[in-house]
């Protein structure tokens, strides 16, 4: 600023003697220098050469509109929902504060209330930005092994065709509880997401056997509230075999495969690896009966929060000008509203009835306390296993990527030729 100053104040006599043309090559002079606009640099001439040169503006204070009491509340519901983003945050809150205040257990006043629903999520990120806490996510174990020949009678989809879907098409896939250490028998969590509405049901199997996954989807097709008209899952052995086939064959389900090693044919059911399973459950082994037993109490209580509470955003399209792309999303909704607002003639009467009685009728504040029980168990019994030490494989010379030396390799034959 004092910079500026200094300039102006130099050209400002200039400025009053000089011609039309003159003035015109000192503001393109001063504009140059300074980066200020035409209009705003000949202000500042006129004012130094009247002899009021520009001050430093005074900084403004920042106008408080929400107190603590505000802020409060606004973490509690942030917590209530799993400290969700604050654009997803700001959809769910309307339906979040009615179901609270039906229940009698809003805790909050009036004026607070409605002065959440007027937060933008901008503001949110800003009160939030305390009690935010930093997660580093652990790397799970790919369990995904190659199927059978039968892959070649399953048709391939990619991730560009499932733009136009209707509900009812859903992708599935099989995340393990290895904890680090993938030996040994263990559990595994099956889930699957509608393509159109985002309406996702899990379960978990003591196994990754063919008859126990195709008997586990069995379970998570009558969970949905509509009917299932195609499936759609990776190349691995669990889904690629003949009783899934058979199984989607005498139910009339279509059956389709995305390309090997093209991870993004099922993008929408990936992306949910963390945000279905490994956010619940975390990266802890599990591989007893009471750990199946709790994670088969967890999910129907976390699948009602996520698809009544929840909202979601859907990419809408995706623009590249060079380096830089645009994506634009649509607004956050929770998969049930998205089903009802999107496709409502997917349902029969009787289902409409029965989703909107559910939609009246849930309790966030009963199924935070549900999850948060049962998270505690697994928790506490995982912490009582310790930590898992990962047993080094047979193998483990071929596998390494480490260099065998000539040195060392003459040195093992001549050992075995001693021993013989």
């Amino acid at each position: 600023m004092a910079q500026r100053k200094a300039i102006t104040t130099a050209q400002a006599k200039a400025w009053t003697k000089a011609t039309k043309t003159e003035k015109a090559a000192i503001l393109d002079a001063v504009v140059q220098v300074t980066g200020w606009h035409r209009d705003h640099a000949r202000k500042m001439l006129r004012r130094a050469a009247a002899g009021d040169p520009p001050t430093p503006r005074t900084p403004r204070e920042p106008v408080r509109c929400y107190n603590a009491d505000v802020t409060q509340a606004l973490v509690r519901c942030w917590a209530l929902l799993d400290g969700i983003a604050s654009k997803r945050l700001a959809a769910a809150l309307p339906r979040l504060l009615a179901a609270l205040e039906r229940l009698d257990r809003l805790e909050m006043s009036v004026e607070a209330r409605d002065q959440l629903l007027t937060m933008s999520p901008a503001t949110m990120d800003r009160h939030l930005q305390p009690y935010r806490q930093g997660l580093i996510a652990a790397n799970g174990i790919a369990h995904t092994k190659p199927g059978s020949l039968l892959k070649s009678s399953i048709p391939l989809k990619t991730w560009a065709e499932w733009n136009d879907t209707e509900p009812g098409f859903i992708e599935i896939d099989l995340v393990g509880h290895e904890g680090g250490d993938n030996n040994g028998s263990l559990h595994y969590s099956l889930y699957a997401s509608d393509i159109a509405t985002g309406w996702t049901v899990t379960c978990s199997l003591r196994s990754n056997g063919e008859r126990i996954v195709a008997a586990g989807l069995d379970q998570l097709i009558g969970r949905f509230p509509f009917l299932i008209l195609g499936i759609h899952s990776d190349n691995g052995s669990e889904f690629i075999n003949h009783h899934l086939a058979r199984y989607c064959e005498l139910r009339q389900i279509t059956f389709t495969r995305g390309r090997p090693s093209h991870s993004n044919d099922q993008a929408h059911i990936e992306q949910k690896n963390w945000s279905i399973v490994r956010r619940a459950v975390g990266y802890w082994r599990y591989d007893t009966a009471r750990e199946l037993d709790l994670l088969n109490h967890l999910w129907p209580a976390w699948n009602t929060r996520n698809n009544l509470l929840m909202p979601s955003q859907k990419l809408i399209s995706k623009t590249r000008h060079g380096a830089k792309v645009t994506k634009r999303h649509d607004t956050a909704t929770t998969p049930a509203d998205r089903l009802l607002r999107d496709h409502p003639d997917t349902l029969t009467p009787a289902e409409h009835a029965a989703l909107h009685d559910r939609l009246d009728t849930v309790d966030p504040i009963e199924l935070g306390d549900q999850i948060a029980v049962i998270q505690g168990n697994l928790l506490e019994l995982a912490k009582r296993r310790g930590a898992v030490q990962r047993r080094a494989k047979r193998n483990h010379v071929y596998l390494s990527r480490t260099k065998i030396t000539r040195a060392s390799s003459d040195e093992a034959t001549t050992q075995t030729k001693r021993a013989s």
